[in-house]
C-alpha cells in the first residue's frame, strides 16, 4: 500500500485517474499537435511549449481506450518524468486529491494489459474510483521514443 501522497486528477474516457502532484508541471488546453510520420501510434505528435519541444502522448491509446473523436477537446498535461518533460493528452483535469490508506486497494488480478503495468492500484472514493498511475511505469514503454524526440536541455 502506498504512503499517503497528494494525486493531481484527471479524466480519460470517462476514466479518473491520478499521480503524484510532484510529477506535474502544468495542464494547457489543446496546444497544437504537430504530426510525426511513421511513429509508433501512441505518439500523438510533437508539442512546442515556449520554444522546448515535447513529446505528446495519446493516452487514450496507451491505456486501450476508444480514440479520441476527430476534433475533440484534449487538455496537454505536461508531466516531469526524471530528466524528461512529456506530454499527456486527457479529456479534463479534475482536482488535487489526498486520498486516505485505507481508501486503497490493489488491482485484482483480472485487469491485464497495460493498464495493470501503469496502474499502482484503486483508491474508493465517494462515487467512483481514482486510479493512481505509476507514471515512471507508463512512460517506460515509451522511454525510446521519449528520449529520441524529446530531450531536455543540460
Amino acid at each position: 500500500m502506498p504512503d499517503a501522497c497528494e494525486l493531481s486528477s484527471f479524466y480519460v474516457d470517462g476514466l479518473c485517474l491520478g499521480i503524484e502532484v510532484q510529477a506535474v508541471q502544468e495542464a494547457i488546453r489543446q496546444l497544437d499537435i504537430t504530426r510525426v510520420p511513421l511513429s509508433p501510434p501512441h505518439v500523438a505528435g510533437l508539442v512546442n511549449l515556449r520554444g522546448q519541444i515535447l513529446t505528446a502522448i495519446d493516452l487514450r491509446y496507451s491505456l486501450n481506450m476508444q480514440p479520441r473523436l476527430q476534433g475533440q477537446a484534449h487538455v496537454n498535461l505536461i508531466i516531469r518524468s526524471e530528466d524528461t518533460l512529456v506530454d499527456i493528452l486527457v479529456d479534463e483535469i479534475g482536482d488535487v486529491l489526498a486520498p486516505c490508506k485505507d481508501e486503497f486497494e490493489s488491482l485484482p488480478p483480472t485487469v491485464r494489459g497495460r493498464l495493470s503495468l501503469s496502474v499502482r492500484g484503486v483508491y474508493k472514493l465517494r462515487g467512483e474510483l481514482l486510479w493512481h498511475l505509476d507514471i515512471e511505469g507508463l512512460l517506460e514503454d515509451f522511454s525510446p521514443v521519449v528520449s529520441n524526440l524529446d530531450p531536455l536541455d543540460k
